[in-house]
């Protein structure tokens, strides 16, 4: 395989990752706004956003430490939104488990939706791709969406240090999620996924430190689940 080979499969992958950047941008600056407003310097929102790179996990960590959860929680409860991402890494493995530990350790650190599910429908329509391109395609499909996603949560957090005191924008993290999470429900299984997951949570407010989302949870996979397994039983012939 020629280098030059190798450079063009790592910017058919930057190509395809530079769409997600227009979605990716504006959640981002909404990170950085609400985690300044909740005490964070620059530097610490930076951090987050390098260290962590799930949005949905940091608005949830966000949030209960806010609350002055336990660390325990707080760790717990990122781990719980983010465990899409272990299901990720095992369909993954399939493709990129022979590749050196460093590139899989790599891969590992830049796993987010957006570059899992351009690889993956890559991976899958052209099956004889070499090990090597498939690493360097996978990279250079996130490249674009974690720089954006590094530099505008800092812009963010500027923008929210000059913002007045009194300005509420609370309500911005519940309509962001409706947001992600409304196109996602495509089918009867996801709707009674969310359905349950909305009555459980409901239920279980009462609940310290949003423990009850956790439960919600868990009872909306459970559900996800059983009416995937139901519906592919009643569609066999």
């Amino acid at each position: 395989m020629s280098s030059s080979s190798s450079k063009s499969v790592f910017w058919r992958g930057v190509r395809d990752g530079m769409p997600f950047t227009l979605v990716i941008a504006p959640f981002a600056v909404l990170f950085g706004v609400v985690a300044t407003e909740a005490g964070l310097n620059v530097f610490e929102v930076l951090s987050f956003s390098v260290v962590v790179i799930a949005g949905a996990a940091q608005f949830t960590a966000l949030q209960l430490m806010q609350e002055n959860a336990p660390t325990v929680v707080v760790l717990a409860s990122a781990l719980a939104v983010n465990l899409r991402l272990a299901m990720y890494s095992a369909s993954l493995v399939p493709y990129l488990g022979k590749a050196p530990l460093w590139q899989r350790a790599l891969v590992a650190y830049l796993t987010v939706d957006q570059s899992y599910a351009t690889a993956m429908i890559k991976y899958e329509n052209e099956p004889e791709m070499p090990l090597n391109e498939k690493v360097r395609y996978f990279i250079g499909c996130v490249i674009p969406v974690v720089t954006v996603w590094y530099i505008t949560s800092m812009i963010g957090a500027l923008v929210g240090t000059a913002l007045p005191d009194g300005l509420a924008i609370d309500f911005a993290v519940p309509i962001t999620f409706l947001a992600l999470t409304a196109p996602m429900l495509r089918t009867l299984a996801h709707v009674a996924a969310a359905l349950v997951a909305v009555a459980t949570a409901l239920v279980f407010a009462f609940l310290p430190y949003n423990l009850g989302l956790i439960v919600a949870g868990i009872a909306g996979m459970m559900t996800g689940a059983q009416v995937e397994l139901w519906m592919t039983r009643r569609a066999a012939p």
